[in-house]
């Protein structure tokens, strides 16, 4: 089992950038696919990028491809998400989650485990 804690959150202007945290527990962090995912008022907890549990391959959704870049550092047991160019329909609670599998998936049912998610609010 794996419990995560996101931060990183804040308010920023239109263009700016932002980095969120994802820290795990345990010793097995590496045997997990890191997802992050975000949720914005009204509408469904969607999918925004994925890292494989050694880092080489990622995913990403188009609306955040070539701004956005997910990273981790397995000593640290954290993944990050390099928020860049930042709109204000990025504006959401992002969550990051964890699956034990080691292929990746965009489906939200496909992980395991998710953080409690921090906001993120990009004023126009």
């Amino acid at each position: 089992q794996v419990q995560l804690v996101e931060s990183g959150g804040g308010l920023v202007q239109t263009g700016g950038s932002l980095r969120l945290s994802c820290a795990a527990s345990g010793r097995t962090f590496n045997s997990y696919t890191m997802g992050w995912f975000r949720q914005a008022p009204g509408k469904e907890r969607e999918f925004v990028a994925a890292i494989s549990r050694a880092g080489i391959s990622t995913a990403y959704s188009d609306s955040v491809k070539g701004r956005f870049t997910n990273s981790r550092d397995n000593a640290k047991n954290t993944v990050y998400l390099q928020m860049n160019s930042l709109k204000p329909e990025d504006t959401a609670v992002y969550y990051c989650a964890a699956r034990g599998s080691a292929y990746i998936t965009r489906a939200r049912d496909g992980y395991e485990y998710w953080g409690q998610g921090t906001q993120v609010t990009v004023s126009s």
